[in-house]
């Protein structure tokens, strides 16, 4: 019988295989749990009966040929693209597979500045050299924008030998540029674009939403369908376009991904693509309506600011996410990782993330009536108890660089801790990192300046989680020699 929306071939597999009485001579070492009592009675039988190792019936992630490839079929079917990868390593291993894919030592990719770690992570394996272009911010918000159209073409004109351009879209706050513009200036210019589409799974399968790549025509795509998709966390699917090799794709992907591919997200993305196909329109319907109610709601409370479609200009906010919950905190006076703080260890919410002058309250497809309502009415006793006057507060997420070197170069380089405060004016070999986001305040080959080690400073003493340098506790930072 042909394949259809309606099918989970991996899932199907799974359900067939534990029929059947397999004496597992094999990894994983635990043999179905009877090895693991305690993680069987944590996790359930079912869950490490599935646990399993690739087999003829179950088919192998690094070359498949039954049903992991007709899981990738329905895959790209679902998502309008010429080919999709099951990947396993969350949608970093997406991101870094994409860029691998496209440019090599030497070759230089057009980027915003605010992409992902995973981004920065790609250009230290492969010795690409950055393009950045700086995004506007908002000036209420201290956030960064999107990618200006004009800006785009700007800089594949000044570097006609760049391979690629790589997108946000939309940004961790709900911020899409105009994607349509982005690529058909890639395409005039000979260039790959290749979109961050982290959190916009749902742009395939909602009505009224932001254009995905896929349909923009973009070569790949990486869409993180543990976020906003359903699956488990750690699953994603990387998509490609029609002018795109997806035989060298899945060679670059086979250098970094495991050869163990957990069985558990495989049916995972197997079973939330099927759900999305079927029913994503209704469920994404009904998501953007509960993110509007509540958008309202915060908003009634006063002091807040969520924002939405009214920072929609036609060019650096060429649409909006709408099912993104972005909330401004500075006219409570508070820094949005305090409100963060406040929510998980005061009222026992816990939200997607908090920075200096806002935070992201992720709302999907498991959310509950109730457990917004919860929400609204814990960010009004937060206000009414801790607000303060927003005098002298620091807003700004986003510092311009100065690039002294190439990610891989300053990476690999001779280096020295210094004390942080001993640092300014020399160029930085490693990442400081606000996670979440993960999007790098210092990337290696940048010039560390005031203003840059006064924001270190003030994330710490606001409670941010700060990541990325060898000194866990941040107070001392690697530099070039």
């Amino acid at each position: 019988m042909p394949l259809t929306q309606e099918n989970a071939p991996i899932y199907e597999a799974l359900v067939e295989f534990g029929k059947k009485r397999v004496v597992p001579f094999d990894v994983p070492g635990h043999k179905r749990g009877r090895g693991n009592p305690e993680l069987t009675e944590f996790l359930g039988e079912k869950c490490v009966g599935i646990d399993v190792n690739s087999m003829k019936p179950l088919d192998f992630l690094c070359h498949p040929v039954s049903v992991i490839k007709d899981a990738e079929t329905l895959a790209a079917e679902a998502f309008g693209a010429a080919h999709a990868f099951l990947m396993v390593g969350g949608t970093t291993s997406s991101v870094q597979a994409m860029v691998l894919s496209s440019v090599k030592r030497g070759d230089k990719i057009i980027l915003p500045r605010n992409v992902h770690k995973s981004v920065m992570g790609a250009l230290v394996l492969c010795g690409a050299v950055p393009v950045y272009i700086d995004p506007q911010c908002d000036e209420r918000l201290g956030i960064p924008l999107g990618m200006k159209v004009e800006d785009v073409e700007c800089a594949a004109a000044a570097n006609p030998d760049a391979k690629a351009v790589f997108v946000n879209n939309p940004t961790y706050y709900g911020i899409c540029s105009d994607l349509q513009s982005i690529v058909d200036v890639a395409h005039r210019h000979g260039m790959l674009c290749l979109v961050d589409e982290a959190h916009g799974t749902h742009f395939y399968f909602g009505d009224d939403m932001p254009l995905s790549a896929m349909a923009a025509g973009a070569g790949m795509a990486a869409a993180s369908m543990h976020k906003s998709g359903g699956s488990l966390t750690q699953s994603s699917f990387l998509l490609c376009g029609r002018s795109i090799n997806e035989s060298y794709v899945r060679q670059i992907i086979n250098l970094t991904q495991t050869t163990s591919g957990s069985y558990l997200l495989l049916s995972s993305l197997d079973i939330s693509r099927r759900n999305l196909a079927l029913r994503g329109r209704e469920v994404y319907g009904k998501v953007q309506k509960m993110a509007q109610y509540t958008r309202d709601e915060i908003n009634r409370i006063g002091g807040y600011y969520a924002f939405g479609e009214e920072l929609i200009n036609g060019d650096s906010v060429f649409a909006f996410d709408k099912t993104k919950l972005s909330v401004n905190t500075l006219d409570i006076g508070l820094a949005g990782v305090e409100v963060y703080n406040l929510l998980r260890d005061e009222y026992d919410i816990q939200i997607e993330f908090g920075d200096l002058g806002n935070f992201l309250a992720y709302i999907s497809i498991g959310d509950r009536e109730r457990d917004i309502e919860r929400l609204v009415s814990s960010l009004a006793e937060i206000r009414r108890r801790y607000g303060r006057s927003g005098a002298g507060m620091l807003h700004q997420e986003y510092i311009d660089p100065t690039v002294k070197a190439s990610p891989q170069e300053a990476f690999y380089a001779e280096k020295v801790s210094l004390p942080i405060e001993a640092t300014e004016g020399r160029v930085c070999s490693e990442f400081v990192m606000c996670y979440p986001p993960g999007i790098p305040i210092l990337a290696p080959g940048e010039l560390i300046t005031r203003d840059i080690l006064d924001y270190i400073r003030y994330a710490k003493e606001k409670g941010c989680s700060l990541t990325g340098p060898e000194d866990e506790g941040i107070e001392r930072l690697n530099v070039l020699v």
